[in-house]
């Protein structure tokens, strides 16, 4: 028998919008499970995350229960390469409060990309100082993690300086805990330079970071002026065959997160990968 394809979303793709309605929203589309951002969704709940008690993520986390919808990351979006001193030691303090606060809302897992050390993009980041400053942070956050029984997740972005599989395997070799996990997002992994070596650079993802993958993100892309732009999935040039492959046959039940996909478009998207994994 086929396993099916779970698939979940990011819960503000929905934008800012009542618990009731967003768990509404949801169950509507039999997502399964999602990534929740607390400040990003409800940020009165969270006006910063040191404000942060077991409450708030208790509260959330029963609804999403009781609603039969598991948050499988929880979205913390730090900057853990800041500029300043400061900024990065207050981005590894809020992250480490998630990871405290994560069996509380019924997750085990806490995801961030890595952020950029500069403002904005620069080349600062593909140097090898910066990919160390990952490091030395990503060890401190999974620490934290091994003392709470739950996982980072780190996701390689465009521009960070994390930003290739290959990249990634480095991270994963250097910190050898298995509370270190990937969330893999191939349309994070493509570049003005690499696109049309899509198939390449996937495979390369799947092959080198295998079962450390633990989530994976489902968006898609177009190039316009030179530039990466995110599009609803099933409108650009993402391949998503060989990651469905992937969830299929080698990493059955593994879960997938629908990223920059809101509505109206979001039934088409659920449709066209639905076809698409039947198929391959």
């Amino acid at each position: 028998m086929t396993v099916p394809l779970h698939l979940g979303v990011r819960a503000h793709d929905f934008g800012q919008i009542p618990l009731t309605d967003l768990i509404q929203k949801l169950q509507q589309y039999e997502f399964s499970h999602i990534q929740f951002a607390i400040k990003k969704s409800f940020p009165e709940s969270a006006p910063s995350f040191s404000a942060l008690s077991p409450g708030t993520a208790a509260y959330y986390g029963n609804a999403f229960r009781r609603a039969g919808i598991q948050i499988a990351v929880l979205g913390c979006y730090v900057n853990i390469v800041a500029p300043n001193p400061e900024e990065e030691a207050q981005a590894l303090a809020d992250f480490k409060t998630n990871l405290r606060l994560a069996r509380d809302f019924g997750a085990c897992l806490v995801g961030t990309e890595t952020g950029s050390v500069g403002k904005g993009y620069t080349t600062d980041n593909f140097t090898e100082e910066a990919f160390q400053r990952v490091i030395a942070a990503v060890r401190e956050m999974v620490a934290e993690a091994e003392r709470f029984g739950v996982t980072v997740g780190i996701e390689a972005g465009l521009n960070h300086p994390l930003h290739s599989a290959p990249l990634a395997r480095r991270l994963l070799d250097a910190i050898p805990s298995n509370n270190l996990q990937i969330i893999l997002d191939c349309a994070n992994l493509m570049s003005p330079d690499n696109y049309m070596r899509q198939d390449e650079v996937v495979a390369e993802a799947l092959e080198l970071l295998g079962n450390r993958i633990a989530v994976i993100h489902l968006k898609d892309f177009v190039v316009q002026d030179g530039r990466i732009e995110m599009v609803p999935i099933g409108q650009g040039l993402l391949k998503f065959e060989p990651i469905l492959r992937y969830m299929k046959y080698e990493r059955p039940h593994i879960q997938g997160l629908m990223e920059s996909t809101t509505e109206p478009h979001l039934a088409e998207s659920v449709e066209f990968l639905k076809r698409l994994y039947d198929e391959v």
